[in-house]
């Protein structure tokens, strides 16, 4: 682990410690047994005062955080509806299908981006660092190369399969520790005429919803458009359009080219707003660490009361933010005795640091509990649906995020 001095984004030395959350296992390091020895790392936040980027001041070596990855995208039924979306907005920005052109993306998982734009008959390559994920990408038929993507796997790609009418990365720049040969490559492998998109969770929701379950090892670094904008100007690279995306609970998708060209109102738009929100400022983040301190203090309170009124709560949803909720807030198993997980890769596994068992929603529905809190809360509307239509799951919800945690009664009471 290696912790920085400088600015991630503008190498300022001007970076300032705001958020402490403590040492924390890896959000994904799942245990075979409960009592399983686990290594901690420090995880806490810091605010750029030349680009405003707020970033964790700690690395974790990313060969230990991404070869062998436990998130798959296609299980999640809001991501393969949304890659529907990604893919009409992403075309109708770049109209050409030569049989010479191709697309790319950049820490592609399982392919589940990319299969609307085989469908459609588009040249596609995937790239991933994870060699278990890349493996079931093949398999679905998606063409993907295991790599960890920077400018030394791009002028590889460009010399095996030329430059890339259409460049993406979907919530994998956060992840990377060196940001600007990130950029660097996807410049690299970019057509001189072609549409590069990064997406990340936008710093603004995270701020103002108390995204703080989404601060962990893997997310070095939380975006504004301010400091995305730096990053990509710095390699001539300019944004031109925004959308916003339904992942994370709330992000933002930046279009750009390598030529400066007509940005669409919404751009000036989102530049504005973050100065009238002081979404940039550092007042506004040190009271986002104050406020995520009263937030885990009446969690706990809810979670205990239901403890001593003898009712039974388990979890949903073992996903990596999850992990920061549940160290964060001290929350064990002897306070939730199971968590459900579709994700056959992390059932019948423990959590990290809070040593809570993952089983199959169905296994974990027949220990008959009152309560679920809902671990991976950016989907609840689709857990909720599940729990209710095809599991017969008549209790109430704990739904810790965004804002105030609150608890929300079944079709059963």
């Amino acid at each position: 682990m290696r912790k920085i001095s400088n600015c991630r984004v503008c190498q300022s030395k001007k970076i300032h410690p705001f958020f402490d959350l403590g040492k924390q296992p890896l959000a994904n390091s799942l245990l075979k047994k409960a009592n399983q020895k686990e290594k901690k790392y420090p995880l806490s936040l810091s605010w750029c005062k030349d680009c405003n980027l707020v970033q964790l001041n700690h690395t974790v070596d990313p060969k230990e955080l991404f070869s062998n990855y436990v998130w798959v995208t296609g299980t999640s039924k809001t991501a393969k509806e949304y890659a529907k979306i990604f893919y009409n907005e992403m075309v109708s920005r770049f109209k050409s299908n030569d049989a010479e052109n191709y697309v790319l993306e950049i820490a592609s998982n399982d392919g589940t981006f990319l299969k609307p734009f085989i469908e459609n008959k588009y040249k596609t390559l995937g790239v991933d660092p994870a060699e278990n994920i890349v493996k079931v990408a093949l398999k679905e038929g998606v063409p993907t190369e295991h790599m960890f993507f920077g400018v030394k796997a791009a002028r590889k790609l460009l010399k095996g399969h030329g430059p890339a009418a259409v460049v993406f990365a979907r919530n994998v720049l956060p992840h990377v520790a060196n940001t600007r040969d990130f950029i660097e490559g996807m410049k690299i492998v970019l057509k001189d005429d072609g549409v590069g998109a990064v997406e990340v969770h936008y710093a603004d929701k995270i701020l103002k919803e108390l995204h703080y379950d989404s601060i962990y090892h893997e997310h070095l670094c939380y975006f504004t458009v301010k400091s995305l904008e730096k990053l990509l100007n710095d390699f001539d690279l300019y944004i031109f359009d925004i959308i916003k995306s339904p992942i994370s609970g709330g992000s933002i998708v930046v279009y750009f080219k390598k030529k400066k060209t007509r940005e669409k109102v919404v751009v000036n738009q989102y530049r504005d707003k973050e100065t009238i929100d002081k979404i940039n400022n550092f007042s506004s983040w040190k009271n986002f660490a104050r406020k995520s301190y009263f937030h885990r203090d009446k969690l706990i309170a809810i979670i205990k009361k239901i403890n001593q009124d003898k009712k039974k709560i388990v979890g949903y949803g073992a996903s990596a933010r999850s992990s920061t909720l549940l160290n964060f807030c001290g929350i064990n198993s002897k306070m939730i005795s199971a968590i459900a997980d579709q994700n056959h890769l992390k059932q019948n596994l423990f959590t990290a640091g809070s040593h809570i068992l993952i089983e199959k929603p169905e296994k974990v529905i027949k220990r008959n509990p009152d309560y679920i809190l809902i671990l991976a809360w950016n989907f609840n509307q689709e857990i909720i649906e599940n729990l209710e239509n095809n599991l017969s799951f008549r209790g109430s919800y704990i739904i810790p995020l965004p804002n105030e945690p609150k608890i929300k009664f079944g079709c059963g009471k």
